[in-house]
């Protein structure tokens, strides 16, 4: 009888992670990429597949988290890199990895995923030719590569150039030119200050509702150096202690002329930008609020003023799509998919899924924990809790979720540190559950390689 035989969908950091942990048990991998070479949003600067897939990477991203926070517990960044790598260094540094741990060879490169179906002997995969069989399929595809316009659409019409945060590249779309960035995340602050030093005038900063704006530097380190160390706390003391400290170092939002963050620190996700306070206190970002309608060559806002602007770009994020599977196993919404420790589908858990969850903190040990719990499972090593144990522990997680971040993709929200303390555990426990005969285990091989 064969190896267990595993399509990873995605060689970003998540199918990569994936594809490292099943050879590590000794499974036969297959990893499906759409684009040229590994590394996902962080390989390139295309928008095809000759060109990384679809990356929104732009010239002057570098890493929000700290090195020692988000490379691999397995391969650690360089120690000579600085606090916070450039795209470049992190695609790089993934592409090393898929190198070193002989994923790179597992790499069906140009091979788009149309379709995901469930089969007598496993699974369907379809990837550009005829259907393959495998046992098992970890979808790894990523959520920041379906750009999500606002919608309902603003009322009016707009004269001017519109683009989405995942089409910018470089600065010079907005060179001489007035320019207004709707959103208050990650890629909204660093546009804005990008576009502040070319722009015809300061910069427009629209937000409906504000968020904490974190620096990456706290005393002389990395604000998230202190993290671990704060994770055996319940959350809302962390919050209470981390919230005193930004506001003793730079101040609450307001201070800036933005918007009141809605909720408290660690209850959304926080942004990290040194350089967005230093453009607002200088004049060179101006903060308004959101947008109520657009009006030929002006802008009106909620508050009844008006700019004359001739680029807006939505930096509003990114939809959660599943395009390849049917209905049945994506659900209504893919953002509200209940899988059970954020991995396995419930309905049939040799459908899981790696990095399909929104962190407080970086991804890459949260993919590499969540890999490395698929790949227990798929090897036969661990097993699952009983059907109506999985769906106990996600109603719990779901409803905890709820109480800590509201109706903003609950289901979907991990909290770092916990979390990835957590899967070696389950890990463990599965392990002695298999070990006794108890639980799911995982199936017996039947996918055939193609002739």
């Amino acid at each position: 009888m064969g190896s267990t035989r595993v399509a990873v969908i995605g060689a970003g950091a998540a199918g990569l992670a994936a594809a490292k942990a099943l050879l590590d048990e000794g499974l036969d991998v297959t990893v499906l990429e759409r684009g040229s070479r590994p590394g996902g949003l962080w390989a390139g600067d295309g928008t095809g597949a000759d060109a990384g897939g679809g990356s929104p990477a732009y010239d002057s991203l570098h890493l929000n988290t700290s090195k020692g926070r988000t490379g691999f517990a397995r391969f650690p960044m360089p120690e000579e890199w600085p606090d916070y790598p450039s795209a470049a260094l992190v695609a790089g540094y993934l592409a090393e990895y898929a190198d070193v741990f002989g994923v790179t060879a597992r790499i069906r490169f140009g091979a788009h995923v149309t379709s995901v179906r469930r089969a007598d002997a496993g699974w369907e995969v379809t990837a550009g030719g005829d259907p393959e069989p495998y046992d098992a399929v970890v979808v790894a595809n990523g959520h920041n590569r379906d750009p999500k316009w606002p919608a309902p659409a603003y009322p009016g019409t707009f004269h001017g150039t519109q683009l989405h945060a995942h089409d910018y590249r470089t600065p010079d779309v907005f060179a001489g030119r007035r320019v207004l960035v709707v959103g208050m995340g990650n890629s909204a602050m660093d546009l804005a200050v990008d576009a502040s030093y070319v722009s015809d005038g300061p910069v427009l900063l629209s937000a409906r509702r504000g968020t904490h704006i974190v620096p990456k530097y706290l005393f002389g380190r990395p604000a998230d150096a202190t993290g671990g160390a704060l994770a055996v706390l319940p959350w809302r003391i962390r919050q209470t202690v981390a919230q005193a400290v930004l506001r003793l170092a730079v101040g609450t939002p307001e201070r800036y002329g933005l918007p009141r963050p809605a909720g408290g620190l660690f209850q959304d996700h926080p942004t990290i930008s040194d350089t967005i306070l230093h453009r607002l206190t200088h004049g060179e970002v101006v903060a308004r609020p959101g947008v109520a309608r657009l009006d030929g060559g002006r802008v009106v806002f909620t508050d009844g003023t008006s700019e004359d602007v001739d680029v807006i770009v939505w930096a509003t994020g990114y939809r959660v799509t599943l395009p390849f599977l049917g209905p049945e196993w994506r659900g209504d919404d893919p953002e509200a998919l209940p899988l059970y420790r954020r991995v396995f589908h419930l309905d049939d858990p040799t459908l899981a899924f790696v990095g399909l969850m929104q962190s407080t903190g970086a991804a890459l040990p949260v993919v590499e924990a969540q890999a490395e719990l698929a790949a227990a499972y798929l090897s036969g090593r661990y097993a699952l809790p009983s059907p109506d144990a999985q769906r106990a522990s996600v109603a719990r997680a779901h409803a905890a979720a709820v109480r800590r971040w509201g109706d903003r993709r609950p289901m979907m929200r991990v909290d770092f540190d916990r979390y990835v303390a957590e899967l070696p555990r389950e890990i463990r426990a599965g392990v002695r559950r298999a070990a006794r005969g108890a639980g799911v285990p995982a199936p017996t091989p039947k996918a055939q390689a193609s002739a």
